[in-house]
């Protein structure tokens, strides 16, 4: 699917803010601001990391709204330019990186919004990972609801059968699962978002110490308010993205800089290795194509934690004094 997906997608207007002007912190801030999230990733127990078309960009795969995004260009009569199509692009450091600070404990959860499948191609486990608008290398059962990966991106978008039989013998309750039709997972604008996804977002996110938000101007709701569930409970937000976002102002910190050398900073902070991308742990290149549902029994587990942490954190704030309100250490 070299083609841009967008183009795939119903007409929409509310598209938010394009072209914004990109801003750029100078080398010591950023430096400064990278020592800083390290310090509160350290201090947190549950981080939560909420990722936009930003952190594909190194990929050769355009954003949205940056100055040559896709939706930019198309208000200009222009399009936009692919260095690679979807088959071709590979993980950035950025994917890496996440997939390291997963691995090693500093990040329990991923929220993504991008449909690339470049979280998937690292290797980044599901159990780990909510996309809220798709994936153009899953393809799921209109049926038994079961998800698979598959070795090319779809050449459909917006939910539409793909002609082929389901490739489950049973559905996810062991019954057989017969006349199934596979469908792809992309979602249009007029879609729900997947259920077990959005729930499993808004549950790490709200019980989140820390929600950072990278690549992402937070502009398509609801996954763009996602990231300020936690201030309630006297969570942190991290913004990292070269244009101003709407919530800005709600961020414990800023930073204005490319997400491959902010991430590729905080890791070494942390003695973080991050890996190189591999073929042999990305699930569209094995032979046998995996299973990618949302496993119920992971989001019934989470509940039961969920529910304690909201009611703990709520009988510990009613506890504490408030505290004034201050400006943001950084801010734009």
């Amino acid at each position: 699917m070299s083609c841009n997906y967008a183009e795939g997608l119903s007409a929409y207007d509310n598209k938010g803010i394009l072209g914004a002007p990109e801003t750029f912190d100078s080398d010591e801030e950023v430096s400064s601001k990278c020592r800083q999230l390290a310090e509160w990733i350290r201090q947190s127990g549950h981080v939560v990391l909420h990722t936009g078309a930003g952190i594909s960009t190194s990929a050769g795969i355009p954003d949205f709204r940056g100055p040559r995004g896709v939706w930019t260009l198309e208000e200009k009569g222009e399009k936009p330019e692919f260095n690679v199509s979807f088959d071709e692009a590979k993980p950035t450091k950025t994917h890496m990186a996440i997939l390291a600070l997963v691995a090693s404990g500093h990040v329990q959860y991923v929220v993504s919004q991008n449909i690339d499948g470049l979280h998937l191609k690292s290797g980044l486990d599901r159990r780990n990972l909510s996309e809220l608008h798709g994936n153009i290398y899953i393809e799921q059962c209109k049926k038994c609801r079961r998800q698979f990966v598959r070795s090319s991106a779809v050449e459909t978008v917006g939910q539409k059968s793909l002609k082929r039989p389901c490739k489950s013998s049973t559905d996810a309750q062991g019954r057989s699962c017969r006349a199934g039709i596979l469908y792809d997972n992309v979602l249009d604008w007029e879609h729900d978002l997947p259920e077990k996804d959005l729930e499993m977002a808004v549950m790490h996110s709200t019980v989140a110490d820390l929600n950072i938000a990278l690549g992402t101007t937070l502009q398509i709701v609801p996954s763009g308010d996602l990231p300020l569930k936690n201030l309630k409970l006297g969570g942190k937000l991290v913004i990292c993205n070269l244009q101003p976002t709407k919530h800005n102002k709600k961020a414990n910190l800023i930073v204005c800089g490319y997400v491959d050398v902010v991430l590729s900073k905080v890791c070494k902070l942390l003695g973080v290795e991050i890996p190189e991308y591999s073929e042999s742990s990305d699930p569209t290149k094995q032979l046998n194509p995996a299973e990618w549902t949302i496993a119920v029994k992971n989001v019934n587990s989470f509940h039961k934690e969920y529910r304690a942490k909201v009611k703990d954190s709520k009988i510990e704030a009613k506890h504490e004094p408030k505290a004034k309100k201050t400006k943001s250490q950084y801010s734009n």
